[in-house]
């Protein structure tokens, strides 16, 4: 089952996936690298993630922290 990617909302994105692989491609590099650790701060990440999406941030732009 697949459902429209937060980033580009035309594209579908895979179950267990952040973004459909083109947005997936397009974020900076240490972005990715943050999103891809599983600790107790990863859904805070992901919220951070989703918020920048929300607020028009291009996903070049896309800066996520290791706290969110």
């Amino acid at each position: 089952m697949t459902t429209p990617c937060p980033g580009c909302r035309t594209h579908p994105k895979e179950a267990g996936r952040y973004l459909c692989l083109s947005c997936w491609s397009t974020l900076p590099a240490p972005a990715r690298r943050e999103l891809r650790r599983r600790d107790r701060h990863a859904f805070a990440r992901l919220r951070s993630l989703h918020t920048q999406l929300d607020q028009g941030v291009p996903l070049t732009e896309i800066t996520v922290t290791t706290h969110g």
